[in-house]
């Protein structure tokens, strides 16, 4: 149950292929199996199990028991910590192998897995070490010489976790980390296209000394391995991140079942509003890099630009210039900025969406092409997307409404403050917006007024482990990162305490 990946600079990487369950690999019970192709070169990449109902059942099982006897209450803060800090030093040993697997799976570049997303995620797994001995309760004064309470935090169980294809590694953190932090168990399902990242991951948890059960990693599809874990009735919490309409499939699912707690990492269409007054050589950087970073497969892309009309040509030609500079090709060349998208589904999904902006109406700018004519042989088959800008758009426009998860950018202008913000918040997503603007009681008042769950100033697409993120309306609910992401796994318990008071039985109106 292993594969050897086969990378474009000559390494060979074994990783396994099985379901991790127990700390242990091993066969789906069906024998089914999915192949997993490389999106740069269109080719096979792996084959692996992929996880049938019972799969799913003997990974909550072992999760279960691994709860009640040797994690959850049974472990302390310190054992959690010294584990999660392990499990981070042995990724940082395997970066390599880890950020050439990231690309080979993904499509996205060997850079930008090593030096943003895998270091990210180690720093993610070191803030939450950091936190493991630090969940507090609080003391609540009642009666004086009477009665105490006091609150304590404890972890809910096992915890199901479905992650996305744009940020395996990360995504997997991002969930993972806080779970155990807080002393719970997970059965986690990496998403279909990109399950690779995590099956290494699993094989240094069990380097790192995380006891059996406490990690299971269970590969297979939404409607079947997903659909299992959002309905199991001994999973006490799902978490998940990727579509609006998974994540209401997923909420149906879990109230039907057993009632578990849910949170929900969805879609976006994010705005970025540029006033005339912003820097603007950094306001076309940024907005670039916020559309483009990760191939625009990125639930907070800033993919609808909003330009004062007095800069609008100005802006929009800084942008086309950013645009056509921005290197396309071999994931694995240090000058390349895009690779390809993560699936040929994914890339025919974009592409079907330029052609209606061109069909609706709006002024293609630059970009649009479903394949580019300069990449070499060996990646004509590949799922590349040329970077593109639509000038001239509205509501209504399919590009304007619906959530891309491409490098498209759309492009509308205002004329005054409030114009921005109705514009802006006539969407009904709200997981980010971003505001430039160099007058800063104006962007208070845009922090203040813009429906996201974050907001950006004079920057775009810049997360911190130590910072919150999450949704409002359409794109979710429950946090992510920061210690409101630590809570999300956890439930409070009240204690009231009497040391004084006495009671005589029976009792009646005279007593």
């Amino acid at each position: 149950m292993s594969a050897i990946l086969e990378t474009p600079n000559g390494n060979k990487i074994t990783i396994k292929t099985g379901l991790f369950i127990n700390n242990e690999f091993r066969q789906s019970k069906t024998g089914t199996e999915m192949t997993t192709p490389n999106p740069a070169t269109g080719e096979p990449l792996a084959t692996i199990s992929a996880a049938s109902p019972e799969d799913v059942d003997e990974a909550v099982a072992a999760a279960r028991k691994a709860f009640e006897t040797t994690w959850g209450k049974k472990s302390t803060p310190s054992q959690r910590s010294a584990l999660l800090n392990k499990w981070a030093d042995l990724m940082e040993e395997d970066i390599d192998n880890l950020s050439q697997i990231e690309s080979l799976d993904n499509g996205k570049t060997v850079w930008l897995a090593k030096d943003a997303d895998i270091t990210d995620s180690i720093g993610c797994l070191r803030y939450y070490a950091g936190l493991a001995d630090k969940i507090e309760g609080r003391t609540i004064e009642q009666e004086e010489g009477v009665k105490i309470a006091f609150t304590r935090l404890e972890p809910i169980g096992v915890c199901g976790q479905i992650i996305p294809w744009n940020y395996p590694i990360q995504m997997f953190a991002w969930k993972v980390a806080p779970a155990l932090a807080a002393g719970n168990t997970i059965v986690l399902k990496p998403a279909e296209q990109t399950p690779l990242s995590a099956l290494r991951l699993a094989e240094l948890s069990v380097k790192a000394g995380f006891p059996p059960g406490v990690i299971n990693i269970i590969n297979g599809t939404g409607s079947v391995a997903g659909q299992a874990i959002s309905s199991h009735m001994d999973i006490d919490k799902v978490a998940f991140t990727g579509s609006t309409v998974t994540g209401r499939r997923i909420m149906e699912s879990a109230a039907k079942s057993n009632l578990k707690k849910v949170s929900l990492e969805l879609g976006g269409k994010s705005p970025v509003v540029v006033f005339d007054n912003a820097d603007l050589e950094q306001a076309a950087n940024w907005v670039t890099i916020g559309i483009l970073f990760n191939h625009g497969q990125e639930c907070c892309a800033g993919s609808r630009l909003f330009v004062q009309d007095t800069i609008k040509d100005k802006f929009i030609a800084m942008l086309k210039k950013n645009f056509e500079s921005h290197v396309i090709g071999d994931p694995f060349d240090i000058k390349t900025y895009q690779g390809p998208q993560v699936s040929e589904q994914q890339q025919k999904r974009v592409q079907s969406y330029i052609d209606a902006g061109i069909e609706q109406g709006a002024t293609l700018v630059t970009g649009g092409k479903e394949r580019l004519a300069h990449l070499p042989s060996k990646l004509k088959n590949g799922y590349y997307i040329a970077p593109t800008i639509f000038a001239d758009c509205k509501k209504g426009m399919k590009i304007v409404d619906e959530e891309i998860f491409g490098p498209v950018l759309t492009v509308q202008t205002f004329s005054t403050e409030e114009e921005a913000i109705q514009k802006a918040n006539d969407t009904q997503y709200g997981l980010a917006a971003g505001v430039f603007s160099q007058n800063a009681s104006q962007c208070m008042r845009m922090v203040h007024s813009l429906h996201a769950g974050t907001v950006w100033c004079n920057q775009y697409v810049v997360p911190s482990n130590s910072v919150p993120f999450g949704g409002m309306k359409q794109s979710g609910f429950g946090r992510e990162l920061g210690i409101e992401g630590l809570k999300e796994y956890t439930q409070t318990k009240a204690i009231h305490w009497n040391y004084a008071e006495k009671v005589s039985w029976p009792m009646d109106g005279t007593s």
